[in-house]
């Protein structure tokens, strides 16, 4: 009896690495391929977002290679309106950038005895186990100038790829579902691969134009607030809060760092050092706390800790880009399983799911 039970766990063993490997093996070809999957996964979560409206455009006969550009030339419209927005007040701030440095410095000034006490501890602690004291600090001699000339044309290339991808991607869409449902032989499995269809479009697309009004309100809010408190450029801060608010956990910890810093440049009292980040701090409690969950928890029941995990893979893997993936990619896996595992594991699966989405 023991031979047979070793077979079978040498067995089970060798088929769990194999599927470990393989996690492995994709991860390093997402991770070494970034440059070409980023983008592309970048346009198919754009164009699922946009597929309702070139939908809406193609119902009145405009053929789909029209409605492919239109919803490329929609999207390059509102990222210039967004970048003109930016533009105008981040170029006050720039010419401030100094003056604001040697506020900070100044204000940073009560922290030099802790800092000097720790550099001492350390300067003992390596004299106790001999070693030298000092850091040797190497510097390449890159020119920043070197450094966009190498960047720029990345950027472009990806900029290209990412538009041709989301042209190609509406254009297409229709015809790539019909070419996957005739690979499918069986009835009941061409049923299952058109549902996973419907419902990954419908999610996620539902996701993204929810989340983007959230967004604009929040903008809106902010700006709002701002203005009445008295607080510089604040179409600027609203108009960044909503951008970075589509990486939950994430951008509003940093916008909470940005304005911290906004605090520390143009007040000279703690009060209205911390009046920026806690009046920010307050709209996204009430946003995150009320609004979200009303709106986004009919679209996506998702466990919080499953979209944490996302969040830090995809921006590990990915970075900015993942950030923004993060959490349409888990309504895609979400989406698939629930259309794939029988009906009573699907029911129980969406029984333990639909609490959490509260908390989301």
């Amino acid at each position: 009896m023991a031979e047979p039970n070793l077979g079978i766990i040498i067995a089970a063993a060798s088929r769990l690495s194999m599927v470990l490997l393989g996690v492995v093996a994709f991860v390093a070809a997402l991770e070494y391929a970034q440059v070409v999957l980023a983008p592309v996964f970048l346009s198919v979560v754009i164009g699922l977002m946009f597929g309702p409206v070139a939908d809406r455009i193609e119902r009145v006969g405009i053929p789909p290679w029209i409605s492919g550009i239109a919803v490329v030339l929609m999207f390059v419209a509102l990222i210039g309106i967004a970048i003109t927005g930016f533009a105008v007040p981040l170029s006050d701030w720039l010419e401030k950038l100094p003056a604001i440095w040697a506020r900070l410095q100044s204000e940073l000034t009560s922290w030099r005895g802790a800092i000097a006490s720790v550099a001492g501890l350390q300067e003992q602690l390596r004299a106790a186990m001999g070693q030298p004291g000092g850091m040797r600090v190497n510097v390449e001699d890159n020119s920043a100038v070197e450094s966009v000339v190498f960047f720029a044309p990345a950027l472009m290339a990806q900029i290209v790829l990412f538009l041709a991808s989301l042209y190609f991607f509406i254009a297409t869409r229709v015809r790539i579902r019909a070419a996957v449902l005739a690979w499918c032989f069986g009835r009941h499995l061409r049923w299952r691969i058109a549902r996973i269809f419907r419902d990954v479009e419908a999610m996620v697309s539902g996701y993204l134009l929810s989340i983007t009004g959230v967004n604009l309100v929040l903008a809106v809010a902010v700006a709002g607030v701002f203005y009445a408190l008295g607080i510089p450029s604040p179409l600027l801060w609203g108009m960044l809060a909503g951008v970075l608010n589509y990486v939950i956990y994430i951008g509003p910890a940093i916008m909470l760092l940005i304005l911290t810093g906004v605090g520390l440049a143009t007040a000279d009292n703690p009060l209205g050092i911390m009046t920026p980040p806690l009046a920010y701090l307050a709209l996204n409690l009430m946003e995150a706390q009320f609004v979200t969950p009303h709106v986004i928890g009919r679209t996506a029941a998702l466990n919080p800790f499953a979209v944490f995990l996302s969040l830090a893979f995809w921006i590990w893997l990915w970075g900015p880009v993942g950030g923004f993936i993060a959490v349409p990619s888990l309504l895609v896996v979400n989406a698939i399983l629930s259309n794939s595992l029988p009906p009573a594991v699907s029911r129980a699966r969406a029984a333990r799911v639909r609490p959490a989405s509260a908390a989301f």
